[in-house]
């Protein structure tokens, strides 16, 4: 039923998947653990961080998130930062241990006057020597062909949850569109990060779901971020049951099993999760995280933490390798801070 070191199957079903869930404990974990070390050295983590590039407004109604307009959670809205500003937290990131910056906005979908600071984003963090992600709501074709032109690594695109349970989440936007962008990304030669969350009130079959969904793609995601619901006062999902551990735990390793090469990222909710927890997790296969103070409008543990924990655990960042030297990358980045010095890159993107 798993993997094999030359195969990864995209003809899942959803009674396998099940059966993987549904496995002891310790077999599961075991599984997941042979898997792993045949695609991934299993002592390696990928680091990546999360800027939100543009906070809040955003007019989508997803019940966990505490950036929608709909929901008052406090959060003050911020308009699309200077391009000067994010290579900044680009910088602080590489130097932390970062190799990936992820760039996030909180749009239902980039207008045509957004692309243009956007895609400069993306090249002036490629030219710091980082790979680089975005994530900017709905894309269409062109959008996704132009970030492409621009460098762009990952574009990523939550699935979130099941077919069944997407309905109970969101309303402003269908399940279909959710794939339709991601084709888009696909056909424009990008790679594509997708996952969903786990916590929200969705049972086992809607975790079954949400992982054949991404599981039988035509071509796996690279990066599948698996997230555990953060629990925001002013939202719908504020008064939400805690989940079972094992029960994310278990989500982690399935993913692992199903989709062998892709990065399975331990993602939002790792605040509300000890070392303990952190730790099973990396047995269970996740191979990335997300470093840094905040994943975009939610707390992460410091970056401190992480590294210590990592230390303790034997496991080491993973590297990203760069066609130019630094004193190249340099250059090209003091090019683009020249050029970019007036205020064109700066306006208003609440309005």
């Amino acid at each position: 039923m798993g993997a094999t070191t030359d195969t990864v199957r995209n003809d899942w079903t959803r009674e396998e998947i099940a059966v993987l869930f549904d496995l002891p404990f310790n077999d599961l974990m075991f599984q997941a653990q042979v898997v792993h070390r045949q695609f991934f050295n299993p002592n390696e983590v990928q680091i990546s961080t999360l800027c939100s590039i543009k906070t809040g407004a955003c007019p989508e109604d997803c019940k966990y998130c505490p950036q929608s307009a709909r929901y008052d959670t406090g959060l003050e809205k911020e308009k699309l930062m200077k391009v000067e500003a994010v290579l900044e937290e680009a910088r602080a990131a590489k130097s932390s241990g970062a190799t990936r910056f992820c760039m996030g906005a909180a749009w239902r979908s980039p207008k045509k006057k957004d692309m243009p600071y956007v895609t400069q984003m993306v090249k002036d963090v490629k030219a710091l020597g980082l790979e680089t992600c975005m994530t900017l709501g709905m894309v269409s074709e062109d959008q996704a062909t132009e970030l492409a032109g621009a460098g762009l690594d990952y574009y990523n695109h939550n699935l979130d949850t099941s077919p069944e349970f997407y309905g109970d989440v969101i309303t402003t936007r269908t399940y279909q569109d959710r794939l339709n962008t991601l084709g888009n990304v696909r056909a424009a030669g990008m790679k594509v990060c997708s996952g969903g969350i786990v916590g929200m009130g969705e049972g086992q079959s809607d975790r079954v779901g949400l992982l054949h969904q991404l599981a039988t793609m035509d071509k796996q995601p690279e990066s599948v971020p698996v997230n555990m619901l953060v629990r925001v006062e002013g939202t719908p999902l504020a008064d939400q049951a805690d989940l079972d551990p094992f029960d994310f735990i278990r989500t982690i390793a399935v993913a692992r099993i199903t989709m062998p090469k892709s990065h399975v990222r331990l993602s939002a909710g790792r605040e509300e999760m000890n070392e303990q927890m952190q730790s099973m997790a990396f047995m269970a296969g996740a191979n990335s995280i997300f470093y840094g103070e905040k994943l975009l409008t939610t707390p992460n543990p410091e970056a401190s933490k992480d590294m210590v924990l990592l230390k303790r655990l034997g496991i080491n960042t993973e590297k990203y390798e760069v066609e130019q030297d630094e004193a190249e990358q340099e250059a090209i980045v003091m090019e683009s801070l020249q050029a970019a010095k007036n205020d064109k890159f700066f306006y208003d993107a609440v309005k």
